[in-house]
């Protein structure tokens, strides 16, 4: 496209704009908070188009069909409110704090619950596991149980570390410290590598190792009661009923915002511009990290560094689909080892869905140098721990390998707490430039890294640019929006189904 084809393209929109009496709004990045804020403004009756760069809805969202039943290669979990996933989105709280629960209810979404309130795992409780040592023997449920109670105390007495340091530190420097002083706490032989996989563990929820991650904020978020919760039927339902009616432009990847007093201009691949009164912008935190749109005028100093203060974590999965069930009817089987680095587990959807689908889960450093593997030696790689356990393993008849630190649309999974984070980070990043608005789970200081977050946050920005643009336009009426988040009918009538088997 020549110069002149694109002002012809541009004037085009703006004339088809001025003549329409709808407010108009380009939504950037179909993830869940985009297609919040889409559904919002939708039904609010404003003119809405959502560009998306992938070829399919959802973002950091993908439930995958190929083993013939739904795989989350992304997001998972829903905080039985509904729960997040810090293992990629999970439905975190199961309980009605959740803004997605009305919605899972209306849908008739069965949820698997795995875990309580308190479970030192953060999304599983130890009701249901096995661990194995690196010759394949089964670690003793007993050495688990005390190691898991050590585990808690140690993250108590990082509390007394935070509150002794006017500086940050790690939460691995924290816990080194706490050590040195309660020689009690120390563990020896299985039972340190026991430890190991317990900061595994916790490294899989924030998808960043110990030492990236702050001592100040690593306990900050707000998690919702009522434990967590599998979507047995994947993410895609609740993905597909938001979508419902809005213009979603797929293979759009933007290239260009420009931000004008009384419009904003998007650009996308090829050079087509799409002109609105204003835009939300919900790509994923690593995008706007790595400088991938160019912004006119520049992004302000303080809007640059809250984006590049905030740590991008990552998170992989590795799913394996088999001919027939050879493990135990348990919902985690893990490998201790003497390193996190080198402990891994497998999550058993067979147990929570009646699938013969094992998924090996990998976060931080370990996640990105899995992705240095081609999709057969992943694969390789997570059955080889897997006959550590099992020597009498079947192969696989198929798998499937996420990338999210190497996709160019994402470039990571989900945010966290670097050391030294400003405390203002949040503020500067959700706060609002002209008539460009952001969300996305990276904004939510309460809910970050979760789908619940990432959802509410892009209800908060439709709200936000809703009432910026009937301000301009001389009054702000009271739109009567039906939303799934905050319809008591629905609650009532459709119960959370929740199950653990």
């Amino acid at each position: 496209m020549d110069f002149k084809d694109s002002i012809s393209d541009a004037f085009a929109s703006c004339i088809e704009r001025q003549q329409s009496s709808k407010p108009s709004v380009i939504v950037i990045g179909s993830g869940i908070s985009g297609i919040a804020a889409a559904h919002l403004l939708n039904n609010a009756d404003f003119e809405v188009v959502l560009l998306e760069s992938r070829d399919r809805i959802g973002g950091r969202i993908h439930t995958n069909y190929s083993f013939g039943c739904p795989v989350d290669m992304g997001a998972s979990w829903q905080v039985a409110s509904v729960v997040i996933a810090h293992d990629f989105y999970s439905l975190h709280g199961v309980c009605n704090e959740n803004p997605l629960a009305p919605l899972i209810r209306h849908l008739g979404l069965a949820l698997y619950r795995t875990s309580g309130d308190n479970s030192v795992l953060y999304d599983h409780d130890l009701e249901s596991y096995m661990l194995f040592d690196k010759e394949g023997n089964q670690v003793p449920q007993q050495i688990v149980i005390e190691v898991g109670e050590a585990f808690k105390k140690i993250l108590k007495e990082t509390e007394k570390v935070r509150d002794e340091n006017h500086h940050d530190l790690s939460v691995l420097q924290a816990i080194s410290v706490v050590l040195e002083r309660h020689q009690e706490l120390r563990q020896k032989g299985l039972a340190y590598e026991v430890l190991q996989w317990y900061i595994c563990r916790m490294e899989a929820w924030f998808a960043a190792d110990l030492d990236m991650i702050s001592l100040k904020n690593w306990d900050e978020e707000n998690v919702l009661t009522g434990g967590h919760g599998l979507m047995v039927e994947g993410y895609y339902p609740v993905l597909k009923a938001l979508s419902k009616d809005i213009d979603i432009r797929l293979n759009h990847r933007v290239t260009k915002i420009s931000n004008g007093p009384n419009e904003v201009t998007v650009t996308v691949e090829g050079g087509k511009n799409f002109v609105a009164d204003a835009a939300i912008i919900t790509v994923p935190i690593g995008v706007l990290k790595a400088n991938l749109i160019e912004f006119e005028p520049k992004l302000p100093e303080w809007k640059v560094s809250a984006i590049s203060d905030l740590g991008m974590g990552n998170e992989n999965k590795i799913a394996l689909r088999f001919d027939s069930v050879f493990w135990p009817n348990v919902e985690l089987l893990g490998t201790v080892a003497p390193t996190s680095y080198s402990c891994g587990y497998f999550l058993n959807l067979h147990k929570a869905t009646g699938n013969p689908v094992l998924v090996y889960m990998a976060a931080g450093r370990f996640a990105y140098d899995l992705e240095k593997l081609s999709e057969e030696a992943a694969a390789n790689f997570a059955m080889l721990q897997l006959k550590k356990m099992f020597p009498e393993a079947t192969e696989p008849v198929q798998y499937l390998v996420s990338r999210w630190g190497t996709d160019p649309d994402s470039l990571g999974c989900y945010s966290y707490d670097v050391v030294g984070k400003p405390m203002d980070i949040y503020d500067r990043l959700r706060a609002p430039l002209g008539n460009l608005f952001f969300g996305g789970e990276a904004v939510s200081m309460e809910n970050q890294g979760s789908v619940h977050g990432a959802y509410s946050s892009g209800i908060m920005a439709a709200e936000n640019c809703r009432k910026l643009l009937m301000e301009k336009r001389g009054f702000l009426e009271k739109f009567q929006i039906l939303s799934f988040s905050d319809d008591a009918i629905l609650e009532a009538a459709f119960p959370l189904q929740i199950s653990r088997m």
